[in-house]
């Protein structure tokens, strides 16, 4: 975390378990999300209703790069109670946050150009080594176009690899003259 973290603990007597408590939890959510920038938790007791009890209130606000999550949970007469559903609550909008941001940093699969090496026609495979000298498998159901059985030794083809069990596999391979952007 950029900023250290801030307790404040209002209207109730603080102890170190308390504090402790929270700091294990905010380590939590550090462990799910790696980013945070800033994390300020609130407990205090802002209502004193005689025929209700204590009650506490938990708020927590962390700081994630370029916006902020506010949790706000009420009304539990333990505030360890409390302390766990607002958590809780943090921990699933960190979760959707690290979604939503995956899905704006995608990453883009690189193609890459090779060469048919060796081709098997009756089992349905072949090799393909690129550009780095390195040899990929390939199945003839990832072959694009032309078709498998269209393909021949020495042809030029473009590919992404994946791993796979036995070592780098091509994948959505197309034949042709192929130019990478530089």
């Amino acid at each position: 975390m950029q900023s250290p973290l801030q307790i404040t603990i209002r209207d109730i007597s603080s102890s170190d378990a308390l504090e402790a408590h929270i700091r294990d939890k905010v380590e939590k959510l550090e462990s799910y999300f790696d980013r945070l920038v800033s994390c300020h938790v609130v407990v205090e007791m802002p209502h004193k209703h005689h025929q209700q009890g204590k009650e506490f209130n938990v708020r927590i606000n962390i700081g994630v790069p370029g916006s902020d999550i506010v949790v706000n949970r009420d009304h539990h007469e333990d505030p360890y109670v409390a302390l766990r559903d607002a958590f809780d609550a943090a921990k699933r909008q960190l979760e959707d946050y690290a979604r939503r941001m995956q899905l704006k940093t995608k990453t883009h699969v690189i193609d890459h150009i090779g060469q048919v090496t060796r081709i098997f026609y009756e089992e349905g495979y072949g090799f393909i080594t690129g550009q780095d000298s390195v040899e990929r498998y390939f199945h003839r159901d990832n072959v694009i176009d032309p078709s498998f059985d269209r393909l021949q030794e020495g042809d030029e083809v473009k590919f992404i690899e994946e791993m796979g069990a036995e070592g780098p596999q091509a994948k959505r391979v197309s034949a042709g003259k192929h130019h990478l952007p530089e």
